[in-house]
């Protein structure tokens, strides 16, 4: 591989649209499901899609990961694997995985570990790495710190996540969903049950908190930490939500793109490994997009205030307090730029509201209804109608800069074409050519005639022409650049993008004598994976077995830490701590020398497979 340190922007896409979207607006890599297999199974795309993604994303050196992240049973592996190698067949870059079988079959294809394999140590890093995985999709919730330690550990490319929703208990180690249901986050069928109310009660059955969404956290927003992330080993920048449509992407893709590049115009040590400038018709703001509120959640170290109690949905951005209530409607302190058509959000004692807006006359805001809107509401707007109109509309072009140099002579025409990553095609035309009578004139109509690039993914930034003593006719002039600028695309197309794919030795020693029960070995292939690396003792998957009794999460996020009763600052409130909604209950377990917190299912509807 080149020896320039590479720094990535990785987008989701739920589907080729999306894809595509994400391309257009600066990703430099992308990450998309295939039918099965996925974790997040309403984002399934069949092989055809996936094909033509990669096809788009290829013209611009954009990579396309693959994710078959989900565990497998036994009786999957078969039609696992073979799902694996037609994905591969179609061009994929990558393939990310949580379930070690897949590392067994062989495949020809770089591998990544998924989030889901859910890597915390540097000792599981370089485990993951000396077993032939060239990139690390680290957990959520580490520090600076920890990322720095497994860099210092492994040469394996590390991968973070930097925008979107957070997964409050540990990747791939979460088995709360099932607690409650069939539906199983490490089978990409989460019920999120952790957006839901609960309430937090004591030993003796008292309420200390009602309804109250304790599970639910801030959405991720690392924008501001993105030179921290580089400098400590990060490689590639992950944007959560292969279930987000293609509005949200081009929104907070090209504001990442454009955060990403003012980095890479201040260093000369790293540089970006796609091909393109992308130019859009709007200012991107993520505020704009889903969120439930911005958090750099644990980069900086434990802390609260990551959570919103209040809600689990996106509230959007503050706007402003209700100062008036009038005959129609009510103003706003301070004024602001509420529009016809803008959602709002109204956050008062009553509780949560939402409403559109009809009209805004002379600062008098008149909704569409009144329920929560009372003088001192707090007021955020979750639609901006003229910004997502702007989106929309936004004639975004990504164009891939490229000379010409064009030569005229009595037996035809030669036109040589370079791209900015020293692609070249030469196309020529043998026609004899008759002398010009106005060699200048010839000159500017030959050079007009090849910069006209619109509608490829190229802009001519130059071209020179030898030979303006000949006449060409613009139309022909203009066949030449097509078909040049088609052959240049394909060219493209058919240079290999990188790729760093590793073997399994199987000389790698797993990191502990047992394999627990959280790691989900549900099958026959990835319990051979785990005995030829040393482990001992391989527990019964949780995947497979009863909930109750058994931990259901484990998370660096802490309830106590939130709501100040902190074990290692005297707290008032004592003894066992209990969360419940419906049926469900869990029993909160704190281990303070790890800072963690752990949910203990204390409920009696057990689900098993």
């Amino acid at each position: 591989m080149n020896s320039m340190r590479y720094v990535e922007l990785l987008s989701p896409a739920k589907d080729y649209d999306a894809a595509r979207a994400a391309v257009d607006h600066g990703a430099d890599a992308i990450y998309m499901g295939a039918a099965r297999f996925g974790a997040r199974r309403a984002a399934a795309n069949s092989l055809e899609d996936v094909a033509r993604t990669v096809e788009y994303a290829h013209q611009y050196g954009v990579r396309v990961h693959s994710t078959l992240n989900t565990v497998l049973y036994d009786d999957e592996l078969a039609d696992a694997e073979r799902m694996a190698r037609e994905l591969i067949s179609t061009g994929i870059d990558a393939l990310i995985v949580q379930d070690m079988a897949l590392r067994r079959m062989n495949l020809p294809v770089e591998l990544h570990a998924s989030t889901q394999a859910g890597t915390v140590t540097p000792e599981q890093a370089l485990f993951l790495e000396q077993c032939g995985f060239s990139r690390v999709i680290l957990e959520r919730a580490l520090t600076l710190e920890d990322i720095r330690r497994i860099r210092e550990a492994t040469t394996a490319e590390l991968e973070c996540f930097v925008h979107g929703a957070i997964c409050v208990g540990y990747s791939g180690r979460c088995f709360l969903s099932r607690s409650t249901s069939q539906r199983s986050g490490n089978r990409g069928e989460c019920s999120q049950p952790c957006r839901l109310p609960y309430d937090l009660k004591d030993n003796s059955g008292r309420t200390i908190m009602a309804g109250k969404h304790l599970l639910s956290v801030r959405d991720l927003d690392l924008s501001e930490d993105l030179e921290a992330l580089i400098d400590v080993g990060i490689s590639s920048f992950k944007i959560e939500g292969r279930l987000k449509d293609a509005r949200y992407i081009k929104n907070v893709v090209n504001y990442y793109r454009r955060q990403i590049d003012s980095i890479l115009e201040r260093r000369k040590d790293i540089s970006r490994p796609s091909a393109g400038r992308t130019t859009t018709e709007f200012e991107p703001n993520p505020q704009k997009s889903f969120t439930r509120g911005a958090s750099q959640y644990m980069l900086h170290g434990k802390r609260s205030g990551v959570a919103s109690f209040d809600t689990p949905k996106a509230v959007g951005e503050y706007l402003g307090r209700v100062a008036k209530i009038t005959r129609k409607g009510f103003s706003l302190s301070p004024a602001c730029d509420l529009t016809a058509g803008d959602g709002i959000c109204i956050i008062s004692a009553e509780g949560m509201n939402g409403t559109n807006i009809n009209a805004v006359e002379a600062g008098n805001i008149i909704p569409n209804r009144m329920d929560g809107i009372v003088v001192g509401a707090d007021v955020y707007r979750n639609y901006d109608h003229r910004f997502s109109q702007s989106v929309d509309r936004s004639r975004t072009r990504r164009t891939i800069d490229a000379t010409a140099h064009l030569t005229l002579s009595a037996d035809g025409i030669s036109l040589s074409v370079v791209d900015c990553e020293g692609v070249s095609v030469t196309i020529k035309r043998d026609v004899a050519l008759e002398s010009s009578s106005e060699k200048l004139k010839m000159a500017d109509t030959a050079c007009r005639t090849v910069e006209k690039s619109g509608g490829t993914i190229f802009s001519i930034s130059s071209v020179e022409v030898q030979g303006s003593e000949y006449f060409a006719p613009a139309s022909l002039l203009a066949e030449v650049r097509r078909e040049a600028l088609e052959a240049l695309r394909q060219a493209r197309l058919q240079r290999p993008l990188p790729h760093l794919i590793l073997a399994d030795d199987g000389t790698a020693r797993y990191p502990y004598a047992n394999v627990s029960r959280y790691e989900n070995v549900t099958n026959s292939m990835a319990r051979e994976f785990y005995l030829a690396h040393g482990a001992e003792e391989i527990e019964p998957a949780l995947e497979l077995q009863p909930t109750q009794g058994e931990r259901v999460m484990i998370s660096s996020y802490c309830i106590r830490r939130e709501i100040g009763q902190c074990l290692k600052k005297s707290p008032t409130l004592r003894g066992d701590l209990y969360i419940e909604h419906g049926t469900a209950r869990y029993r909160l377990e704190f281990d303070c020398k790890a800072c963690q917190m752990s949910l203990i299912d204390c409920s009696n509807n057990t689900q098993k497979r």
